[in-house]
């Protein structure tokens, strides 16, 4: 394989890479030996149909897009580590010769990393965080705590109030039939939570235990399920149980329950240390955040277009992936929001710009500033990913290849130069 660099305007190169002919005949008869089960020709039992019998009858080029993409996954990351260029974005890739008894000559144009001339970096000035802790907001979260401790009473004798939970069996029909997805049963519904249809909660509101209800609605036009939206619909409702909520006093007994100390005034004391404790961390990453966007502002830098689609590419990819944590597609999250992958990248694209320009100026300041990971760093650093993936060190190592563990080590001197600007940064 041989590799030829042409540079291009805006931080971009064009590889072109020449893989030898008998290499391009091996991934020809790859490409035969992997499809020949599924060819069948007259004469011919499945499967044993000749090489050339098959490229005679179709053409020579009938394997050629199988090699071509064996070759190219295969030679493109050579080619990219023998060019020595630091290619930061997915290549587009374009065959420029395939024949047989020739060379296979591919290009691929791609970013390159961008210089970065630094500006100011240390002694920037950001703005200075005055932690102070009230007694609203220790109240409010003694008031989380007793809301999660909480429970549920059944009342008797009077009709459902709004901030009440109705128990509920219910059924939905249109013009007279049941549609799908419109039936629960014992279903608990917070009334004012506004979490059905609108309209169905305010008609329960005065009914008492044991009332069967008609609720009338119309779906919203902008109704998830299309086949519903902006149509009406009966419910038939019957009520089964009123609760309300029921918190629990606020004195000394509480205080043991949800703590580990044994009065009110302890407990309040060590839940306004932690609400100071997390202001403070609060601070110190703005003041982080802060810094790092003066040192990027006073840098210059030119980013490449492909290298802008790549992160916002890989970003689209991490919120599919969060989203299919909780159950959700991401077809199903645009059905839902009406959005557009388009609409999405659109909006990723600032937060992906901003992220390539701190990354790229904290590369930059590491190197300017000698930020070098020593051994002992490195395998602290490993240390730590194996505990929270739960497996042995030794074995997340073996995992590792060279370009993981460079990345590693990258991550932890960006991590050295935000701490030495942020310690540098004068707060006003």
């Amino acid at each position: 394989m041989s590799v030829q660099v042409e540079s291009l305007e805006k931080n971009m190169a064009k590889l072109i890479i020449e893989v030898p002919a008998e290499e391009l005949e091996k991934a020809i008869q790859e490409a035969y030996q992997k499809q020949k089960s599924k060819i069948s020709l007259p004469g011919f039992r499945k499967g044993k149909v000749p090489r050339q019998m098959i490229e005679k009858i179709y053409g020579p080029e009938v394997f050629y897009e199988d090699a071509a993409n064996s070759l190219i996954s295969a030679e493109y990351p050579k080619a990219v580590e023998e060019s020595g260029e630091e290619i930061v974005s997915r290549p587009t890739i374009d065959v420029v010769q395939i024949e047989k008894g020739k060379p296979f000559i591919f290009s691929a144009e791609a970013a390159v990393k961008p210089e970065v001339t630094l500006g100011t970096y240390l002694g920037v000035q950001v703005a200075k965080a005055e932690i102070t802790v009230t007694e609203e907001e220790v109240d409010a979260e003694v008031n989380k705590e007793r809301e999660s401790n909480a429970r549920m009473v059944a009342v008797e004798g009077r009709a459902i109030e709004n901030g009440d939970t109705a128990v509920i069996d219910y059924e939905g029909f249109m013009d007279g039939e049941a549609f799908e997805g419109g039936k629960g049963e014992n279903h608990s519904l917070v009334i004012g939570s506004h979490t059905f249809i609108p309209g169905f909660e305010e008609q329960l509101i005065g009914k008492g235990a044991g009332d069967n209800v008609e609720v009338s609605v119309v779906f919203p036009e902008e109704y998830h399920a299309k086949e519903l939206a902006g149509r009406p619909a009966l419910f038939q409702v019957k009520i089964n149980e009123i609760k309300v909520k029921e918190l629990p006093e606020l004195d000394d007994e509480f205080a043991q329950d949800v703590s580990e100390f044994d009065t009110l005034a302890e407990y309040r004391e060590s839940v306004r240390k932690a609400v100071e404790e997390r202001k403070q961390e609060e601070a110190r990453r703005q003041k982080e955040d802060e810094a790092v966007q003066k040192a990027v502002e006073g840098a210059k830098m030119e980013i490449p277009d492909a290298m802008l689609d790549t992160q916002v590419s890989s970003m689209l990819e991490e919120f599919a992936s969060r989203i299919g944590q909780q159950g959700l597609s991401l077809e199903q999250y645009l059905q839902f929001t009406g959005a557009t992958v388009e609409a999405l990248q659109e909006q990723m694209r600032p937060d992906a710009l901003k992220r390539i320009q701190s990354s790229l100026v904290l590369e930059a300041i590491a190197k300017a500033e000698q930020l070098e990971v020593s051994e002992e760093e490195f395998e602290e650093e490993i240390e730590h990913m194996a505990a929270a993936y739960n497996i042995e060190k030794e074995k997340l190592e073996d995992l590792m290849d060279d370009t993981e563990r460079k990345s590693i080590r990258t991550d932890l001197s960006i991590q050295k130069a935000v701490d030495l600007i942020t310690e540098q940064a004068v707060e006003v």
